[in-house]
């Protein structure tokens, strides 16, 4: 699958979180959440470096002698203007001087950033990364992180092409579907003489208007350098973070791995470009926009291990051009954090939409994976992509000779006659690793054995093509590759033989027979029937985001993104193809880009989130048969494919819209308690206080629905009448839903507000439910403005952790309940941390989670949570003087077996263990200071009250979606120590919620 995402420590099933945090405005400082790693004082490492002021994207024009440059909604920035240009200069002078105040000389800059984030990239040593954090005027440092690399008929399937499609009925025809848009690429490069990126027919009737906002250029490179032309009409690339290149790439912006090509000739690539793969004919080509322009941003570079890498401060620089220059709309096919909007690109979007850019991100590939609660690109500013298949028929078959037979995909056309039929591990060569063998790596096949047979192949560990690749260079005349879960995607991918991909039940099935003796198979050709679609890809990661609590709905749209064929660059990582075809989030998300320009094209001054809301209100939740999207475990939800599946034509006359600014923007940050951990203490104080639920945002989600709540939205009409619209409810089952007002007159360009109010009747607590509002246009009903509805009860809603400072004092905390009658509370502890030392040292060498081990970086220690009790322990910022990133993991003793890990950007990390007895891995991942001691604060606490706190009232009575508080009071406690406590809620029946509390 090809995403792209981020590389470092590894979160549960491989995933890693790239928690680095930006800026949103320059009231919002960075926070480290990426810590600062130094070995020794001469050791150098790449910094980024946050200042205090706003970038030019964002900047309000409270500085003295410089007037704001920010712009105004549905506007797009010109950073180029004198104004402009004059900040932007003043922001430059105030990095230099920082840097000579610290004593580091300011032309040792790798980047001088201050479009969308205002600071600087530079490679210091500890010692100077200590100091400078500590000048005048720096917000925060910290170390760049590593990011690594996460169509035939999906025009006709999108309704693009024939008499009746967008192209024709919007632009009159292909020729002009997308003028005047500039789509930028942030990827791995492009391939330039690739015929989707050839040269436009001249004169352009778009070419003033190009003039009048592109700002970019060719940098063509020092090897095999990139020509531009009239299609191509920018390239950049970025390598500050990769000083040394494997020797294949190439040092310009030119494409090695594909994926870079793959993506912009999808968004965006020529119309009607004859593709082959393999020396086989696969029709033509096109991409979303065929007329648009196309910039290329390559700052991924390809790896030795297949992979391409991305150093942050190179992505952010690239973010930052792309802006600047001119682009309209930007796609992101990298993969981000599932935990924060404070992240990494994030931010750095957040300033990129707020100047009128809009991003099109992938939501990353850990559907079958992680699973529940993958999904990344959890920010309302970004248009958050999955994945799901198109209609393009590939069926392919395997009949064994028992007579059976079994269905899947293949895109070989050809057929293989009756054969013996093995399993891989029986034909493995005898020096070969017995697990590579079953999963067909090459080389570990046994030419004798495998000559003139049908190898069945396990998925898993290679690249699927590579498994075809094995059983070819070994003789073998076919493949039946099979899954090895249910909740894996079916892909044809360009084999090297003719393979049929089975789902996991067809693969267990195909395996045991494989294994008997005799065993036989033929192959059949490829039926080309269009098929039932969408469907969601098995690796489309879904929600509920983790980000938000539920309280946004993530990801936004699904779009074509299994077996997408597209231009690659035609290198050994392609095997000589021009094209080729491509599964994941990332292929389909510069559909959504490529869509996106197309309406920004016919719509200029509509809004990035106008934009997102017209794509979002006016998707699908069928698929081509009238019948609901599935996945692999029957009929698909909100939380797989957010709004439903992109379906252009309406897009364009959505009727009403749902907008926001950057200022909902923020106060939905800080109603998350998210934007408090980059910004300053007052900062949030001066955004409206709201319910993260009533962002004005085209889809409804509350997470923790206590009884009732009433959730608020405005929409305003982006058609030249006034439209009479009446609202047509969908419920959640075990809901009743109330709109109000029950009638909308919107005029032309003004904007109206109502009310949903959700109460919950008969719902499974703890279950999310999902329905839907459209706003239905009265008397012709041609606009139908529909939101999803998801929703998930609780019968108390409260928050998990409180804390408090003095070792004495009382905090309130507010409830809401889900039910009527009496609310009790109960309180155990408060019981002092038990605190461990352990010096280690962030230059030690890595810690591996799948082979646990202590070294110079990495402590353990044995812990015994007995019956009855909780074991707590964690590491906190607040004990360590610099940037400071520590992990913590948990094993069952005496194993590799891993039970939970904290591994997030800094510091403050905790783990709750269950009774029983674990081996816990402490880890100084990096920090500013170097060696340090590491404090480990563990507490065991049980049912029992301590004495030292207690909670009032005891009980009282509620109403369903009441609001109440308790308050925790405590005395007594030293000074210094942490202590922990946890109350429990109970409705006199049961158990429904708990809090921990936290004091010192």
């Amino acid at each position: 699958m090809n995403a792209l995402r981020p590389k470092g420590r590894r979160a549960p099933a491989t995933a890693a979180l790239a928690a680095l945090a930006l800026v949103a405005s320059g009231l919002i400082a960075g926070s480290s959440t990426q810590a600062v790693a130094a070995g020794s004082a001469q050791q150098t490492k790449l910094y980024i470096v946050q200042a205090i002021d706003a970038p030019v994207a964002t900047y309000d024009g409270k500085v003295s002698g410089y007037t704001a440059t920010r712009t105004t909604q549905g506007k797009r920035l010109d950073a180029h203007s004198s104004g402009a240009t004059a900040y932007r200069n003043y922001l430059t002078s105030k990095h230099d001087k920082a840097l000579r105040a610290a004593g580091i000389n300011p032309t040792s800059k790798t980047y001088d950033y201050g479009v969308t984030f205002n600071g600087f990239a530079v490679r210091l040593t500890a010692v100077e990364a200590q100091k400078l954090a500590k000048t005048s005027g720096i917000k925060k440092l910290w170390e760049s992180q590593t990011y690594t690399a996460d169509t035939t008929t999906t025009r006709d399937f999108l309704g693009l092409t024939g008499k009746n499609g967008v192209w024709n009925q919007q632009f009159h025809g292909d020729k002009r579907a997308g003028e005047g848009v500039i789509v930028g690429v942030i990827d791995s490069g492009i391939w330039p003489e690739s015929a989707s990126f050839a040269a436009l027919s001249e004169p352009r009737p778009d070419a003033k208007a190009i003039a009048a906002k592109w700002h970019g250029t060719c940098d063509s490179g020092v090897e095999a350098p990139v020509p531009c032309n009239n299609k191509l009409i920018g390239a950049r690339y970025y390598r500050a973070g990769f000083p040394e290149i494997e020797d294949f790439e190439f040092d310009s912006p030119r494409d090695y791995g594909g994926h870079g090509s793959h993506t912009s000739s999808t968004a965006a690539g020529d119309f009607g470009v004859p593709a082959t793969i393999g020396g086989n004919e696969v029709g033509s080509i096109s991409g979303m926009a065929p007329a648009a322009r196309l910039a290329m941003y390559k700052a991924l570079w390809q790896g030795s291990d297949g992979s391409g890498h991305g150093q942050e401060i190179d992505l952010v620089a690239a973010i930052e051009q792309a802006t600047a220059d001119g682009v309209d709309v930007i796609n992101y096919s990298i993969s981000g954090s599932s935990a924060y909007i404070v992240a990494g690109a994030e931010i750095a979007f957040f300033n990129a939409a707020a100047a009128g850019v809009f991003v099109s991100a992938s939501a990353g590939n850990d559907g079958d994976t992680i699973g529940e609660s993958s999904v990344a690109h959890n920010d309302p500013w970004i248009t958050t992509v999955a994945a799901s298949t198109h209609d393009r028929g590939n069926s392919k078959s395997v009949t064994l000779g028992n007579g059976s037979t079994y269905k899947g995909i293949g895109t070989i056309p050809a057929a293989v006659a009756s054969s013996p039929l093995v399993y891989s591990s029986a034909v493995k060569r005898a020096d070969a690793d017995p697990t590579q063998a079953q999963l067909c790596y090459v080389g570990t096949l046994d030419p004798a054995l495998t000559a003139g047979k049908i190898v069945v192949c396990d998925r898993g560990g290679n690249a699927r093509v590579e498994k075809s690749l094995a059983v070819k260079n070994a003789g073998g005349v076919g493949v039946v590759l099979t899954n090895t879960s249910a909740a894996q995607s079916l892909n044809g991918d360009d084999h090297f033989l003719p393979t049929v991909h089975l789902d996991s039940t067809a693969g267990a099935a195909v395996r045991a027979y494989a294994q008997t003796a005799g065993a036989t198979a033929s192959i059949s050709v490829v039926d080309t029937t269009k098929v039932r679609a969408p469907q969601m890809a098995g690796f489309s990661s879904y929600g509920p985001a983790i980000a938000g609590n539920g309280d946004l709905l993530k990801p936004d749209i699904t779009a074509p993104g299994v077996d997408v064929v597209a231009s690659v660059a035609p290198t050994a990582a392609n095997y000589g193809n021009s094209f080729a075809t491509y599964s994941g989030t990332s292929m389909s998300s510069p559909h959504i880009a490529g869509i996106a320009a197309l309406l920004i094209a016919k719509h200029p001054d509509w809004s990035p989130m106008a934009v997102k809301s017209a794509l979002m209100t006016t998707a699908s939740t069928k698929d081509n048969q009238g019948k609901p999207i599935q996945w692999a475990f029957g009929d698909a939800t909100p939380l797989n494919f957010g709004s439903g599946h992109v379906t252009p034509a309406p897009a364009f006359d959505p009727g009403l819209v749902y907008d926001s600014t950057p200022t909902d923007w923020i106060a939905y940050g800080c109603a998350l308690g998210q934007f408090q951990l980059i910004t300053d203490p007052s900062f949030c104080a001066s955004y409206p206080t709201v319910d993260p639920s009533d962002l004005n945002y085209p889809s409804i989600a509350v997470g923790d629905l206590a009884g009732s709540q009433t959730i608020k939205r405005s929409v305003t009409n982006v058609t030249k009448r006034a439209g009479v619209y009446v609202p047509v409810v969908s419920a959640p089952a075990g809901f009743k839903v109330k709109v109000n007002p029950p009638l909308l007159v919107v005029g032309p360009g003004k904007t109206k507000s109502y009310t949903v109010t959700v109460t919950r009747t008969t719902a499974a607590i703890g279950e999310w439910a999902f329905g839907s509002l459209t706003w239905q246009e009265f008397g012709t009903g041609k606009h139908k403005v529909r939101s999803p509805i998801a929703v998930k009860p609780v019968s108390l809603a409260v928050s998990p952790e409180i804390t408090g400072s003095t070792a004495a004092g009382s905090v309130a905390v507010p409830v809401k309940s889900g039910f009527a009658g009496t609310l009790s509370a109960t309180l155990a502890g408060l019981v002092p941390a038990d605190v461990t030392s352990h010096t280690l040292d962030p230059a030690g060498p890595s810690f591996d989670d799948a082979a646990p081990a202590v070294s110079s970086r990495t402590a353990k220690l044995t812990v015994t949570v007995p019956a009855g009790t909780i074991g707590r322990y964690s590491t906190f910022n607040a004990d360590y003087a610099g940037a400071t990133d520590t992990d913590l993991y948990a094993y069952a003793a005496g194993t590799a077996n891993e039970v939970t890990l904290s591994a997030g950007g800094d510091a403050n990390e905790t783990m709750i263990l269950n009774p029983g007895t674990y081996d816990i891995y402490v880890v100084l991942f990096g920090s500013a200071s170097g060696p340090l001691d590491v404090k480990l604060n563990g507490w065991t606490l049980g049912t029992t009250s301590a004495g030292n706190a207690t909670v009032s009232p005891a009980s009282q009575t509620v109403t369903v979606g009441g609001a109440t508080s308790l308050t925790v009071s405590w005395t007594g406690l030293t000074a210094g120590v942490r202590y922990l406590g946890k109350l429990s809620y109970s409705d006199g029946t049961s158990t429904i919620g708990s809090s921990y509390l936290l004091v010192g």
